[in-house]
Order: structure tokens, then C-alpha cells, then sequence
């Protein structure tokens, strides 16, 4: 049983910044992989970014690739994406998920979803 709550969706411009949250509370484990996808209206959902609790391996979607910055502090049980030069293509749904069955991002089975929070780019 774990609960995850995403935090820092908003509106921001084309080229500003915005920094998502998603804190873990319940049952935690020390070893996981933490992510966020994405889903636009109209469109699926797409995996964004992951992160392994072990490492601090990272994996990125090609096109945020650069722009984005996935990390985690562990003493708190939260997973940080920092977004750069947002593009209006970046607006979206975006959802904070977990793994406790891998430690690896390339094997990123979510399990665990957060409720979702807004993030607009307008131009």
C-alpha cells in the first residue's frame, strides 16, 4: 500500500520552468524505480522519466531529453522533475508512478500511480 502525491503542476510560459514533487508515503521500500508519464488530451499516455532509488539511474524520453532533470531525495521518499524550457507540446497530465519490484528504469512496470497534476505551456 503506497500513496503517491504530486505537487507543482501549473501554467508557465514556452521556455519557462516548472518543478514537479511526488512524495511516497504507506508502505515504502528502499529499493524502486520512480517515474513520471504523461498524458495530453486526445493523445496516450507516454512514459517520461525514471529513476532507480540503488543507482540514481536515469531515463529520459527523447524529446525531454535536456530539459528535463529527474533525481530523488531519499531521506524524504521523493522523486523531483525539474523541466526546463517547456514547450506547449509538454502540456499534459502529468502523473507520478512507482516500482517496487525493480531497481532498474529500464524495467519500469509501475504499479502505483498519483493522482495526476496539470502542468499548461502556453506560447
Amino acid at each position: 500500500q503506497v500513496r503517491l502525491v504530486e505537487s507543482g503542476g501549473g501554467l508557465a510560459q514556452a521556455g519557462g520552468s516548472l518543478r514537479l514533487s511526488c512524495a511516497a508515503s504507506g508502505r515504502t521500500f528502499s529499493s524502486y524505480v520512480m517515474g513520471w508519464f504523461r498524458q495530453a488530451p486526445g493523445k496516450d499516455r507516454e512514459f517520461v522519466a525514471a529513476i532507480s532509488s540503488i543507482s540514481g539511474h536515469t531515463t529520459y524520453l527523447d524529446s525531454v531529453k535536456g530539459r528535463f532533470t529527474i533525481s530523488r531525495d531519499s531521506t524524504k521518499n521523493t522523486v523531483l522533475l525539474q523541466m526546463n524550457d517547456l514547450k506547449p507540446e509538454d502540456t499534459a497530465v502529468y502523473y507520478c508512478a512507482a516500482d517496487y519490484a525493480h531497481s532498474d528504469p529500464i524495467w519500469f512496470s509501475p504499479g502505483y500511480w498519483g493522482q495526476g497534476t496539470q502542468v499548461t505551456v502556453s506560447s
